[in-house]
């Protein structure tokens, strides 16, 4: 499988998602989606990335777009975590890694002194005709947030 650069449509998937859903990138034709991956539920830098797209989430709702988390934690995972910090968007179980390959996500990271491979944090805004138009990678959560709602205002802006 390849990986998307921009401007490239993003192909169809279908991920195990929490509310016991199977999400499509189709479902969300017409709007903004917002695929953002995060290496482990219920961690720091999980929790507070994933509580800044929650408290923000109005403000994606009124701009016509969709966020959709995605990890490789089992749907059991995400549903406790979910819960837990009462996000109101999807979390998507990513065990195969079939969507984290077409983002080229997974990357070599070191962990206590160890080599191991893991999801580095990346964000990743999809138009509502299915094309990628922008990437955020190596993100860091503080600010991150900001970022991506000033990328959808100057796309929405541009788009009227």
């Amino acid at each position: 499988m390849t990986t998307l650069s921009i401007g490239e449509n993003v192909p169809e998937f279908e991920m195990a998602a929490t509310g016991d859903k199977v999400v499509k990138l189709s479902d969300y034709r017409g709007q903004y989606v917002v695929v953002y991956f995060y290496p482990k539920d219920n961690t720091p830098g999980c929790t507070l990335e994933g509580q800044a797209f929650r408290d923000q989430s109005e403000k994606f709702a009124a701009l016509n777009t969709v966020i959709l988390g995605v990890s490789r934690d089992s749907i059991r995972s995400h549903e406790g975590f979910k819960g837990k910090q009462a996000f109101p968007f999807d979390l998507l179980s990513d065990q195969e890694e079939k969507l984290c390959q077409l983002f080229d996500v997974i990357k070599m990271k070191n962990m206590y002194g160890k080599q191991v491979q893991g999801i580095e944090r990346s964000t990743f805004l999809i138009n509502p005709q299915g094309i990628l138009v922008k990437e955020w990678r190596k993100v860091k959560v503080k600010n991150h947030i900001d970022e991506v709602l000033q990328a959808l205002h100057e796309l929405t802006a541009s788009a009227q």
